[in-house]
Protein backbone atom coordinates (compact mmCIF):
# COMPACT_ATOMS: atom_id res chain seq x y z
CA UNK A 1 0.00 0.00 0.00
CA UNK A 2 1.37 3.62 -0.71
CA UNK A 3 2.19 5.62 2.09
CA UNK A 4 -0.16 8.27 2.66
CA UNK A 5 2.70 11.32 1.99
CA UNK A 6 2.42 14.19 -0.16
CA UNK A 7 5.59 12.97 -1.54
CA UNK A 8 4.45 9.57 -2.42
CA UNK A 9 0.91 11.26 -3.81
CA UNK A 10 3.32 13.35 -5.92
CA UNK A 11 5.43 10.88 -7.71
CA UNK A 12 2.87 8.41 -7.77
CA UNK A 13 0.85 10.79 -10.34
CA UNK A 14 4.48 11.92 -11.91
CA UNK A 15 5.46 8.20 -12.39
CA UNK A 16 1.52 7.55 -13.95
CA UNK A 17 0.82 10.83 -16.14
CA UNK A 18 3.56 13.20 -15.45
CA UNK A 19 2.17 15.02 -18.65
CA UNK A 20 -1.05 15.52 -17.30
CA UNK A 21 -1.76 19.78 -15.89
CA UNK A 22 -1.75 19.75 -12.07
CA UNK A 23 -1.99 23.83 -12.17
CA UNK A 24 -2.92 26.65 -14.35
CA UNK A 25 -1.61 30.24 -13.76
CA UNK A 26 -3.86 32.30 -15.74
CA UNK A 27 -1.96 35.72 -14.47
CA UNK A 28 1.31 34.51 -16.13
CA UNK A 29 -0.61 31.92 -18.95
CA UNK A 30 1.30 29.04 -17.41
CA UNK A 31 1.08 25.35 -16.42
CA UNK A 32 2.71 23.23 -14.21
CA UNK A 33 2.39 19.43 -14.91
CA UNK A 34 2.98 16.45 -12.27
CA UNK A 35 6.70 16.07 -13.59
CA UNK A 36 7.19 19.45 -13.13
CA UNK A 37 5.71 19.62 -9.21
CA UNK A 38 7.88 16.33 -9.22
CA UNK A 39 10.92 18.24 -10.34
CA UNK A 40 9.95 21.64 -8.48
CA UNK A 41 9.56 19.69 -5.04
CA UNK A 42 12.70 18.40 -5.19
CA UNK A 43 14.61 21.59 -5.48
CA UNK A 44 12.92 22.90 -2.68
CA UNK A 45 14.23 20.00 -0.55
CA UNK A 46 17.50 20.40 -1.95
CA UNK A 47 18.06 24.14 -1.38
CA UNK A 48 16.58 23.59 2.37
CA UNK A 49 18.87 20.79 2.68
CA UNK A 50 21.54 22.84 1.28
CA UNK A 51 20.80 25.89 3.73
CA UNK A 52 20.39 23.22 6.96
CA UNK A 53 16.74 23.29 7.11
CA UNK A 54 16.51 20.23 9.42
CA UNK A 55 13.77 17.51 8.85
CA UNK A 56 11.10 18.56 10.57
CA UNK A 57 11.72 22.39 11.03
CA UNK A 58 9.05 24.93 10.20
CA UNK A 59 9.10 27.02 7.06
CA UNK A 60 6.75 29.49 6.24
CA UNK A 61 5.11 31.65 3.65
CA UNK A 62 3.64 35.40 3.55
CA UNK A 63 1.89 35.13 -0.25
CA UNK A 64 -1.05 35.59 -1.81
CA UNK A 65 -2.18 32.38 -4.11
CA UNK A 66 -0.30 31.57 -7.05
CA UNK A 67 1.92 29.46 -9.11
CA UNK A 68 5.08 29.13 -6.64
CA UNK A 69 3.16 29.50 -3.56
CA UNK A 70 1.03 26.45 -4.40
CA UNK A 71 4.49 24.72 -5.35
CA UNK A 72 6.08 25.58 -2.10
CA UNK A 73 3.22 24.74 -0.26
CA UNK A 74 2.90 21.19 -1.46
CA UNK A 75 6.90 21.19 -1.74
CA UNK A 76 7.68 22.21 1.74
CA UNK A 77 5.57 19.20 2.94
CA UNK A 78 7.02 16.66 0.69
CA UNK A 79 10.56 16.99 1.42
CA UNK A 80 9.57 16.60 4.97
CA UNK A 81 9.30 20.00 6.78
CA UNK A 82 6.19 21.45 7.94
CA UNK A 83 4.92 24.40 6.30
CA UNK A 84 3.20 27.05 8.26
CA UNK A 85 1.05 29.33 6.22
CA UNK A 86 0.79 33.28 7.43
CA UNK A 87 -2.46 34.67 7.19
CA UNK A 88 -1.81 37.90 5.24
CA UNK A 89 -5.18 39.77 6.34
CA UNK A 90 -4.37 39.30 9.45
CA UNK A 91 -3.81 42.17 12.05
CA UNK A 92 -0.07 42.81 13.35
CA UNK A 93 -0.70 41.03 16.65
CA UNK A 94 -1.57 37.71 15.70
CA UNK A 95 1.34 37.35 12.89
CA UNK A 96 3.61 38.65 15.41
CA UNK A 97 2.16 35.72 17.79
CA UNK A 98 2.24 33.03 14.66
CA UNK A 99 5.64 34.25 13.37
CA UNK A 100 7.26 33.96 17.20
CA UNK A 101 5.41 30.57 18.57
CA UNK A 102 5.42 28.48 15.42
CA UNK A 103 9.20 28.53 15.68
CA UNK A 104 9.87 29.14 11.42
CA UNK A 105 13.29 29.43 10.65
CA UNK A 106 12.79 30.94 6.96
CA UNK A 107 9.68 32.43 5.51
CA UNK A 108 9.19 33.01 2.07
CA UNK A 109 7.86 36.73 1.16
CA UNK A 110 6.91 38.16 -2.37
CA UNK A 111 7.49 41.91 -2.58
CA UNK A 112 4.18 43.36 -1.98
CA UNK A 113 4.84 42.00 1.89
CA UNK A 114 8.03 42.23 2.10
CA UNK A 115 8.09 45.70 4.32
CA UNK A 116 5.64 44.14 6.57
CA UNK A 117 7.50 40.79 7.14
CA UNK A 118 10.31 43.31 8.52
CA UNK A 119 7.94 45.19 10.78
CA UNK A 120 6.74 41.91 12.07
CA UNK A 121 10.38 40.25 12.04
CA UNK A 122 11.35 42.87 14.48
CA UNK A 123 9.01 42.02 17.27
CA UNK A 124 9.94 38.75 17.34
CA UNK A 125 13.24 37.88 19.57
CA UNK A 126 14.67 34.92 17.17
CA UNK A 127 16.64 35.19 13.89
CA UNK A 128 14.35 34.50 11.15
CA UNK A 129 15.83 33.61 7.45
CA UNK A 130 14.11 35.26 4.40
CA UNK A 131 13.57 34.58 0.69
CA UNK A 132 12.34 36.44 -1.11
CA UNK A 133 9.85 35.41 -4.05
CA UNK A 134 9.23 36.97 -7.15
CA UNK A 135 5.82 35.94 -8.84
CA UNK A 136 6.92 35.33 -12.11
CA UNK A 137 10.16 33.96 -11.10
CA UNK A 138 10.54 31.85 -8.01
CA UNK A 139 12.29 31.93 -4.90
CA UNK A 140 15.78 34.34 -4.67
CA UNK A 141 17.59 31.38 -2.67
CA UNK A 142 20.49 32.44 -0.78
CA UNK A 143 24.05 31.18 -1.46
CA UNK A 144 25.21 28.29 0.76
CA UNK A 145 28.30 29.98 2.11
CA UNK A 146 30.85 27.05 1.06
CA UNK A 147 29.39 25.16 -2.21
CA UNK A 148 28.58 22.51 -0.31
CA UNK A 149 25.62 19.92 -0.63
CA UNK A 150 24.74 17.48 2.49
CA UNK A 151 23.21 14.15 1.79
CA UNK A 152 19.63 14.54 0.80
CA UNK A 153 17.12 14.05 3.50
CA UNK A 154 14.84 11.29 3.55
CA UNK A 155 11.27 11.63 2.97
CA UNK A 156 8.68 12.09 5.51
CA UNK A 157 6.74 9.10 7.21
CA UNK A 158 3.03 9.36 7.38
CA UNK A 159 3.08 10.05 11.46
CA UNK A 160 5.13 13.44 10.57
CA UNK A 161 4.07 16.86 11.08
CA UNK A 162 3.19 18.68 7.91
CA UNK A 163 1.09 21.71 8.31
CA UNK A 164 1.14 24.09 11.24
CA UNK A 165 -1.72 25.83 10.79
CA UNK A 166 -3.02 28.46 13.36
CA UNK A 167 -6.95 29.15 13.67
CA UNK A 168 -8.51 32.44 13.17
CA UNK A 169 -8.32 33.38 16.58
CA UNK A 170 -11.40 35.29 17.02
CA UNK A 171 -11.28 36.12 20.74
CA UNK A 172 -7.51 35.80 22.12
CA UNK A 173 -4.65 34.56 19.99
CA UNK A 174 -4.89 32.04 17.58
CA UNK A 175 -3.86 28.41 18.12
CA UNK A 176 -1.54 26.67 15.53
CA UNK A 177 -3.20 23.27 14.78
CA UNK A 178 -0.36 20.36 13.84
CA UNK A 179 -1.57 18.02 11.21
CA UNK A 180 0.85 14.77 10.32
CA UNK A 181 1.07 13.30 6.67
CA UNK A 182 -1.60 10.86 7.02
CA UNK A 183 -4.19 13.95 8.04
CA UNK A 184 -3.22 15.84 5.17
CA UNK A 185 -3.24 13.06 2.56
CA UNK A 186 -6.67 11.91 4.49
CA UNK A 187 -8.28 15.11 4.02
CA UNK A 188 -7.81 15.12 0.68
CA UNK A 189 -9.14 12.22 -0.11
CA UNK A 190 -12.40 13.45 2.28
CA UNK A 191 -13.32 15.74 -0.53
CA UNK A 192 -12.10 13.07 -3.65
CA UNK A 193 -14.87 11.08 -2.05
CA UNK A 194 -17.37 13.02 -0.91
CA UNK A 195 -17.58 15.49 -4.45
CA UNK A 196 -16.74 12.17 -6.43
CA UNK A 197 -13.64 13.80 -7.85
CA UNK A 198 -11.53 12.13 -10.54
CA UNK A 199 -8.54 12.73 -13.10
CA UNK A 200 -10.93 14.84 -15.21
CA UNK A 201 -11.91 17.13 -12.82
CA UNK A 202 -10.69 20.92 -12.47
CA UNK A 203 -11.25 23.12 -9.48
CA UNK A 204 -11.29 27.06 -9.95
CA UNK A 205 -9.50 27.84 -6.37
CA UNK A 206 -10.97 31.66 -4.85
CA UNK A 207 -10.05 30.92 -1.24
CA UNK A 208 -6.50 31.92 0.21
CA UNK A 209 -4.26 28.81 0.55
CA UNK A 210 -3.03 30.31 4.17
CA UNK A 211 -6.91 29.21 5.39
CA UNK A 212 -7.60 25.33 5.63
CA UNK A 213 -10.53 25.51 2.86
CA UNK A 214 -8.11 26.91 0.52
CA UNK A 215 -5.20 24.70 1.28
CA UNK A 216 -6.96 21.16 1.10
CA UNK A 217 -9.93 21.49 -0.81
CA UNK A 218 -8.28 23.26 -4.00
CA UNK A 219 -4.94 22.30 -3.64
CA UNK A 220 -4.35 18.95 -2.16
CA UNK A 221 -7.90 17.59 -3.14
CA UNK A 222 -6.92 17.91 -6.85
CA UNK A 223 -3.41 16.17 -5.78
CA UNK A 224 -4.90 13.61 -4.53
CA UNK A 225 -7.30 12.98 -7.22
CA UNK A 226 -5.11 13.42 -10.51
CA UNK A 227 -7.00 16.25 -11.23
CA UNK A 228 -6.32 19.76 -11.57
CA UNK A 229 -6.38 23.38 -10.42
CA UNK A 230 -6.62 26.79 -11.76
CA UNK A 231 -5.19 29.31 -9.54
CA UNK A 232 -5.55 33.33 -9.40
CA UNK A 233 -3.69 35.28 -7.16
CA UNK A 234 -7.33 36.31 -5.16
CA UNK A 235 -10.86 36.17 -6.15
CA UNK A 236 -12.24 38.95 -8.41
CA UNK A 237 -16.30 38.83 -8.84
CA UNK A 238 -15.65 39.96 -12.02
CA UNK A 239 -13.35 37.28 -13.22
CA UNK A 240 -14.90 33.95 -11.86
CA UNK A 241 -17.34 32.93 -14.68
CA UNK A 242 -14.56 34.12 -17.31
CA UNK A 243 -12.13 31.99 -15.95
CA UNK A 244 -14.88 28.89 -15.34
CA UNK A 245 -15.53 29.30 -19.54
CA UNK A 246 -11.83 29.68 -19.92
CA UNK A 247 -10.01 27.29 -18.55
CA UNK A 248 -13.16 24.56 -18.26
CA UNK A 249 -13.40 24.54 -15.00
CA UNK A 250 -15.51 21.55 -13.23
CA UNK A 251 -16.29 22.81 -9.47
CA UNK A 252 -15.09 25.69 -7.64
CA UNK A 253 -15.14 25.95 -3.36
CA UNK A 254 -16.45 29.29 -2.27
CA UNK A 255 -18.17 30.59 0.82
CA UNK A 256 -21.52 32.65 1.28
CA UNK A 257 -20.06 35.89 1.25
CA UNK A 258 -18.55 35.13 -2.34
CA UNK A 259 -22.27 33.76 -3.25
CA UNK A 260 -24.08 36.57 -2.48
CA UNK A 261 -21.00 38.62 -4.66
CA UNK A 262 -21.23 36.69 -7.70
CA UNK A 263 -25.19 37.00 -7.20
CA UNK A 264 -25.40 40.55 -6.95
CA UNK A 265 -23.03 40.78 -10.59
CA UNK A 266 -24.72 37.55 -12.23
CA UNK A 267 -27.00 40.12 -14.60
CA UNK A 268 -23.79 41.71 -15.70
CA UNK A 269 -22.53 38.50 -17.28
CA UNK A 270 -22.16 37.66 -20.99
CA UNK A 271 -23.59 34.22 -19.54
CA UNK A 272 -26.54 32.34 -20.82
CA UNK A 273 -26.44 30.19 -16.91
CA UNK A 274 -28.14 27.21 -16.92
CA UNK A 275 -27.81 26.93 -21.10
CA UNK A 276 -24.23 28.03 -21.99
CA UNK A 277 -22.17 26.13 -23.80
CA UNK A 278 -19.00 27.63 -22.33
CA UNK A 279 -20.02 26.78 -18.81
CA UNK A 280 -21.29 23.41 -19.70
CA UNK A 281 -18.25 21.17 -17.63
CA UNK A 282 -18.85 22.94 -14.48
CA UNK A 283 -20.96 20.47 -12.32
CA UNK A 284 -21.39 22.11 -8.88
CA UNK A 285 -20.31 24.63 -6.65
CA UNK A 286 -19.43 24.14 -2.73
CA UNK A 287 -20.09 25.92 -0.10
CA UNK A 288 -18.12 26.19 3.46
CA UNK A 289 -16.68 27.71 6.02
CA UNK A 290 -19.64 29.82 7.39
CA UNK A 291 -23.29 28.86 7.40
CA UNK A 292 -25.04 29.37 4.02
CA UNK A 293 -28.78 30.32 4.82
CA UNK A 294 -31.32 28.70 2.42
CA UNK A 295 -32.48 31.29 0.48
CA UNK A 296 -29.28 32.13 -0.72
CA UNK A 297 -28.57 28.71 -1.73
CA UNK A 298 -31.78 28.33 -3.61
CA UNK A 299 -30.91 32.15 -5.48
CA UNK A 300 -27.59 30.52 -6.35
CA UNK A 301 -28.91 27.37 -8.07
CA UNK A 302 -31.70 29.34 -9.57
CA UNK A 303 -29.72 31.82 -11.15
CA UNK A 304 -26.59 29.96 -12.18
CA UNK A 305 -28.17 26.32 -12.89
CA UNK A 306 -25.93 24.44 -11.12
CA UNK A 307 -26.10 22.64 -7.67
CA UNK A 308 -24.54 24.50 -4.47
CA UNK A 309 -23.44 21.19 -2.16
CA UNK A 310 -23.23 22.51 1.56
CA UNK A 311 -20.44 20.94 3.12
CA UNK A 312 -18.49 21.43 6.60
CA UNK A 313 -14.60 21.34 8.08
CA UNK A 314 -12.17 22.38 10.41
CA UNK A 315 -8.81 23.37 10.95
CA UNK A 316 -8.37 20.90 12.69
CA UNK A 317 -9.65 17.96 10.87
CA UNK A 318 -7.66 19.09 7.79
CA UNK A 319 -10.73 20.43 6.42
CA UNK A 320 -14.13 18.12 4.93
CA UNK A 321 -15.81 16.44 7.91
CA UNK A 322 -18.75 16.34 6.22
CA UNK A 323 -20.74 16.78 2.53
CA UNK A 324 -24.09 16.63 1.43
CA UNK A 325 -24.37 13.80 -1.45
CA UNK A 326 -23.92 14.50 -4.76
CA UNK A 327 -26.95 14.67 -7.15
CA UNK A 328 -28.83 12.71 -8.04
CA UNK A 329 -28.66 11.55 -3.91
CA UNK A 330 -30.98 13.91 -2.00
CA UNK A 331 -29.32 17.04 -0.44
CA UNK A 332 -31.33 18.76 2.27
CA UNK A 333 -31.10 22.75 2.43
CA UNK A 334 -29.44 23.77 5.79
CA UNK A 335 -28.01 20.73 6.00
CA UNK A 336 -24.45 20.08 6.10
CA UNK A 337 -25.06 16.07 5.20
CA UNK A 338 -23.05 12.82 6.29
CA UNK A 339 -20.19 12.74 7.57
CA UNK A 340 -17.40 11.96 4.76
CA UNK A 341 -13.79 9.60 5.21
CA UNK A 342 -14.33 10.30 9.23
CA UNK A 343 -16.99 9.34 11.81
CA UNK A 344 -19.35 12.28 13.25
CA UNK A 345 -21.17 11.67 16.58
CA UNK A 346 -23.28 14.23 18.11
CA UNK A 347 -22.62 14.08 22.34
CA UNK A 348 -24.12 16.26 25.34
CA UNK A 349 -21.89 18.07 28.19
CA UNK A 350 -20.69 14.41 29.42
CA UNK A 351 -19.36 13.36 26.05
CA UNK A 352 -22.87 10.52 26.20
CA UNK A 353 -24.50 10.24 22.60
CA UNK A 354 -27.47 11.91 21.57
CA UNK A 355 -30.66 10.91 20.53
CA UNK A 356 -31.88 11.65 16.81
CA UNK A 357 -32.96 15.33 16.80
CA UNK A 358 -31.57 15.95 20.00
CA UNK A 359 -29.06 18.56 19.95
CA UNK A 360 -25.18 18.49 21.40
CA UNK A 361 -22.09 19.36 20.66
CA UNK A 362 -20.27 17.49 17.19
CA UNK A 363 -17.31 15.33 17.91
CA UNK A 364 -15.17 14.07 14.93
CA UNK A 365 -12.80 10.98 14.61
CA UNK A 366 -10.74 10.07 11.91
CA UNK A 367 -7.30 9.86 10.20
CA UNK A 368 -7.77 13.17 9.62
CA UNK A 369 -7.65 15.08 12.90
CA UNK A 370 -4.76 16.86 14.51
CA UNK A 371 -1.90 15.62 16.53
CA UNK A 372 -1.87 18.44 19.23
CA UNK A 373 -1.89 22.08 18.91
CA UNK A 374 1.76 23.31 18.94
CA UNK A 375 3.25 23.95 22.49
CA UNK A 376 -0.24 23.96 24.21
CA UNK A 377 -1.30 20.80 26.01
CA UNK A 378 -3.95 21.82 27.92
CA UNK A 379 -5.39 23.38 24.62
CA UNK A 380 -5.00 19.60 23.09
CA UNK A 381 -6.46 17.86 26.33
CA UNK A 382 -9.52 20.26 26.13
CA UNK A 383 -10.37 19.51 23.06
CA UNK A 384 -10.73 15.48 22.97
CA UNK A 385 -13.23 13.31 24.86
CA UNK A 386 -11.25 10.27 24.22
CA UNK A 387 -10.28 9.80 20.48
CA UNK A 388 -13.19 12.23 19.58
CA UNK A 389 -12.34 15.73 18.71
CA UNK A 390 -14.69 17.97 20.11
CA UNK A 391 -15.37 20.35 17.47
CA UNK A 392 -17.18 23.20 19.76
CA UNK A 393 -19.82 23.13 16.47
CA UNK A 394 -23.50 22.76 18.31
CA UNK A 395 -26.04 20.48 16.15
CA UNK A 396 -28.11 17.62 15.42
CA UNK A 397 -28.77 14.68 12.89
CA UNK A 398 -32.30 13.83 11.93
CA UNK A 399 -34.02 10.40 11.14
CA UNK A 400 -31.87 10.05 8.37
CA UNK A 401 -28.40 10.75 9.86
CA UNK A 402 -28.59 14.41 8.00
CA UNK A 403 -26.09 16.69 10.19
CA UNK A 404 -27.43 20.20 10.43
CA UNK A 405 -25.37 23.09 12.34
CA UNK A 406 -26.94 25.26 14.96
CA UNK A 407 -24.55 27.37 16.16
CA UNK A 408 -21.07 27.70 18.37
CA UNK A 409 -20.81 26.60 21.76
CA UNK A 410 -18.99 30.06 23.05
CA UNK A 411 -21.64 31.92 20.52
CA UNK A 412 -24.89 30.60 22.40
CA UNK A 413 -26.93 33.12 23.79
CA UNK A 414 -28.43 33.10 26.96
CA UNK A 415 -31.51 35.29 27.82
CA UNK A 416 -33.33 34.66 31.14
CA UNK A 417 -32.14 31.27 31.32
CA UNK A 418 -33.28 30.23 27.28
CA UNK A 419 -30.36 29.54 25.10
CA UNK A 420 -30.77 31.12 21.73
CA UNK A 421 -28.62 29.57 18.44
CA UNK A 422 -27.55 32.77 17.11
CA UNK A 423 -27.96 31.18 13.55
CA UNK A 424 -31.27 30.73 13.84
CA UNK A 425 -31.81 34.46 13.99
CA UNK A 426 -29.46 34.81 11.17
CA UNK A 427 -31.26 32.77 8.86
CA UNK A 428 -34.30 34.74 9.69
CA UNK A 429 -32.64 37.97 8.45
CA UNK A 430 -31.29 36.45 5.10
CA UNK A 431 -34.20 36.19 4.11
CA UNK A 432 -34.79 39.38 3.36
CA UNK A 433 -34.10 41.11 0.10
CA UNK A 434 -31.98 44.12 1.56
CA UNK A 435 -29.89 42.02 3.48
CA UNK A 436 -26.38 41.19 2.46
CA UNK A 437 -24.76 40.04 5.76
CA UNK A 438 -26.03 39.27 8.76
CA UNK A 439 -25.42 38.08 12.38
CA UNK A 440 -27.18 37.98 15.65
CA UNK A 441 -25.20 38.24 18.94
CA UNK A 442 -25.07 38.16 22.67
CA UNK A 443 -24.69 41.19 24.88
CA UNK A 444 -24.53 41.69 28.61
CA UNK A 445 -28.17 43.04 29.86
CA UNK A 446 -28.80 43.57 33.76
CA UNK A 447 -32.28 41.85 33.46
CA UNK A 448 -31.72 39.33 31.41
CA UNK A 449 -27.89 38.20 31.45
CA UNK A 450 -27.62 38.34 27.95
CA UNK A 451 -30.10 40.27 25.27
CA UNK A 452 -30.15 39.53 21.35
CA UNK A 453 -29.00 42.15 19.19
CA UNK A 454 -28.18 41.66 15.86
CA UNK A 455 -25.73 43.42 13.43
CA UNK A 456 -26.58 43.49 9.69
CA UNK A 457 -24.79 44.95 6.25
CA UNK A 458 -27.24 46.39 3.33
CA UNK A 459 -27.27 45.15 -0.03
CA UNK A 460 -26.39 48.22 -2.70
CA UNK A 461 -29.30 50.01 -4.35
CA UNK A 462 -31.64 48.31 -1.28
CA UNK A 463 -32.88 50.29 2.03
CA UNK A 464 -34.33 48.69 5.56
CA UNK A 465 -35.21 50.48 8.76
CA UNK A 466 -34.79 48.57 12.10
CA UNK A 467 -38.05 48.58 12.76
CA UNK A 468 -38.84 47.17 9.51
CA UNK A 469 -36.22 44.11 10.03
CA UNK A 470 -36.89 43.85 13.77
CA UNK A 471 -41.01 43.06 12.77
CA UNK A 472 -39.50 40.64 10.25
CA UNK A 473 -37.75 38.59 12.91
CA UNK A 474 -40.53 38.65 15.33
CA UNK A 475 -43.19 37.44 12.96
CA UNK A 476 -40.29 34.00 12.47
CA UNK A 477 -39.02 33.54 15.58
CA UNK A 478 -41.41 35.32 18.43
CA UNK A 479 -40.40 38.29 20.70
CA UNK A 480 -38.05 36.42 23.15
CA UNK A 481 -35.65 35.70 19.95
CA UNK A 482 -36.38 38.92 18.11
CA UNK A 483 -33.29 41.64 18.62
CA UNK A 484 -34.21 44.22 20.71
CA UNK A 485 -31.81 46.19 18.61
CA UNK A 486 -29.95 46.14 15.54
CA UNK A 487 -26.90 47.70 14.30
CA UNK A 488 -26.17 48.42 10.41
CA UNK A 489 -22.24 48.30 9.52
CA UNK A 490 -20.62 48.90 6.66
CA UNK A 491 -18.71 45.40 7.02
CA UNK A 492 -18.98 42.92 9.28
CA UNK A 493 -15.24 40.98 10.69
CA UNK A 494 -14.33 38.00 9.17
CA UNK A 495 -11.34 35.70 9.19
CA UNK A 496 -9.81 34.68 5.73
CA UNK A 497 -12.34 32.31 5.00
CA UNK A 498 -14.97 34.69 4.67
CA UNK A 499 -16.25 33.54 7.88
CA UNK A 500 -18.00 36.06 10.28
CA UNK A 501 -16.21 36.84 13.56
CA UNK A 502 -19.31 37.03 15.69
CA UNK A 503 -17.59 37.23 19.28
CA UNK A 504 -15.82 40.72 17.71
CA UNK A 505 -19.15 42.04 17.53
CA UNK A 506 -19.98 42.57 21.40
CA UNK A 507 -16.89 45.04 21.23
CA UNK A 508 -17.32 47.06 18.10
CA UNK A 509 -21.11 47.58 19.18
CA UNK A 510 -19.98 49.51 22.32
CA UNK A 511 -17.72 51.42 20.28
CA UNK A 512 -20.75 52.72 18.04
Amino acid sequence: MTAKTIRAVIDRHAAGHGDDIFLVDPEYNRTLTFSQLKAGTEAIRTCLDRLGVARGAKVAFLLDNGYWTAQLFLGVMAAGRVIVPLNAVSGTQQLVHVLGHSDAELVFVSAAYKERLTELRAAVDRDIRVVELDEDKGPTWPADGNGTLPAPTSGPDEKDPALLLYTSGSTGLPKGAIMNQRAIVTGGENVELGHELGPGDRVLCVLPIYHINGAMVTVVAPLVSGGSVVMPSRFRASRFWDLVATHGCTWSSVVPTIIKYLLDRAAEEPFDFGADPRLAPFRFGRSASAPLPVVVLRQWEETFGVPMIETIGLTETSGTVATNPMPPRARKPGSVGFPCGNEICVVDEAGNKCAPLVPGELVVRGENVLDCYYKNPEATEGAFFGEWFRTGDLGKKDGEGYLYITGRLKELIIRGGENIAPREIDDVLYRHEAILEAAAVGVDDENYGQEVVACVVIRDGHQATEEELKAFCQQAVGGVKCPKTIYFMDDLPKGPSGKIQRLRLPDMIRDL
